[in-house]
This record gives structure tokens, sequence and C-alpha cells, in this order.
């Protein structure tokens, strides 16, 4: 018998759906973390939610394909064929809390945004940036 070299959770969605973290594979883990790397450069606390909520749906959006809506945003995909990344829908924004997008995120993606290291290392690029700009005007 084979054995799994990861965890399963099952968890409860604010509308009562329930839903399975595991690890994203490679293919997921590529989306995933190119929305990650966007956070990382908000400025607007509004900005890094809608990533936040993003991450979390492309965590889910196999098996709650109504958390996505891939109509959202159209860019040029490989050889020039329009595609369309899409964001989270309103079903998610209904579906989601921040308790359970951290955990998503931990579980799926590997993304501990709960912990103090990053929370410290994410305040002090805060502080160097208003530092900066106070700087320059």
């Amino acid at each position: 018998m084979a054995t799994a070299v990861y965890t399963v959770e099952e968890i409860t969605l604010q509308d009562n759906r329930d839903a399975i973290l595991k690890p994203l594979n490679i293919k997921g883990l590529r989306k995933f973390m190119a929305k990650m790397q966007e956070f990382g450069e908000v400025s607007e606390e509004d900005e890094g939610l809608d990533i936040l909520l993003d991450a979390a749906a492309i965590c889910l959006m196999k098996q709650h394909p109504d958390l996505w809506d891939k109509k959202k945003t159209k860019v040029e995909g490989k050889d020039g064929v329009e595609e369309y990344i899409g964001g989270y829908s309103e079903e998610a924004e209904e579906a989601l809390d921040m308790p359970t997008v951290y955990r998503i995120l931990d579980v799926c993606g590997g993304v501990k945004l709960n912990d103090p290291n990053l929370i410290a290392a994410a305040m002090e690029s805060m502080e160097n940036q208003a530092a900066a700009k106070a700087g320059t005007n």
C-alpha cells in the first residue's frame, strides 16, 4: 500500500460546504506562487485582500469551481493566444473568512501568513518604505 507524503485536512467553508485541503500540485503551485509574488508589491490593504482571496480561490478551484471567475481578467497567453487568468468570484467572498484563507494558504501553498517572522519582516519592509518616502519629500 502506498503512503502519501503529505497530510490532508477537511475544513468547512462559511457557506457550509466542505473542502479538502492538500498541497497543490506543481501546476497549481506555479499559479499560486505567481499570485503570492504580487502580494509583496501591494501598497493598499484592499489590494492585498484581493490577492489573498485570489490565492485561496486558486487552491480550491478544482473542488469548487464557482469560487473562481475565469472571465475576470483577460491576458495574452502563450503563442499570442488570449486567455483568461481570472480571479476570485463573489461566491468566494461569501464562502471564505480570513482564518480560513490563512489555513488554505498554509496547507495548500505552504505560506504561513500568521508566522511571526513573516509579520516582523513585513513590518520592517513597511517601515523602510515609509522612511524612504519621508526622505524624498
